[in-house]
């Protein structure tokens, strides 16, 4: 069965706002190469509006390389309750809020590779509560924002066993969590 996974850049202080203005400070080739690594066990993209929209609007202009092709081909799901019609990237479907639980399980259930979530929010909490979630990819970089949106809000509630953790040398540190059913 594929897995849904979830794979966040989060400050040490536990923010998420604009990940492109702090993290590439971070980003050394060992951990560009765990970030392909991922891509490649991954045919499918799933997001909510908000960064479906971003992201059409950013990877299909950057240059060819193996990440950029991958996710620019694959598949992509936006979550949205508002959008009349996903034609702005690739392959996209809309799934609708209401039918979240159910179109994430067929998907689940269909051949394929792994289905890819970058960010965490309502999408993520959703998901973890209907049980759907196999993994978060916590990429923990060394650096306290302050303020900000916060990886995790009281809908997050979850017990997690972590099953792996990867120190990089520029300090990032990637935490692999299970929610636990």
């Amino acid at each position: 069965m594929r897995k849904v996974i979830a794979s966040t850049y989060t400050t040490l202080d536990g923010y998420i706002d604009e990940p492109q203005n702090w993290s590439f400070d971070y980003r050394t080739d060992d951990a560009t190469q765990y970030a392909l690594d991922l891509m490649r066990r991954s045919d499918a993209l799933l997001a909510g509006r908000v960064t479906y929209e971003g992201f059409a609007s950013v990877w299909p202009t950057r240059p060819s390389d193996e990440f950029s092709d991958r996710i620019n081909g694959m598949h992509h799901y936006v979550v949205s309750d508002t959008l009349e019609k996903a034609d702005i990237w690739g392959t996209s479907t809309i799934i609708r809020g209401e039918n979240l639980v159910e179109e994430v399980t067929k998907l689940k259930q269909q051949p394929g590779g792994d289905i890819i979530i970058y960010g965490t929010g309502q999408l993520t909490d959703a998901l973890s509560q209907a049980g759907l979630l196999d993994e978060y990819h916590l990429w923990v970089h060394p650096l306290i924002l302050g303020e900000g949106e916060p990886l995790f809000r009281r809908e997050s509630k979850a017990k997690l066993k972590l099953l792996e953790s990867k120190t990089f040398s520029s300090g990032l540190v990637i935490l692999v969590y299970q929610p636990e059913q």
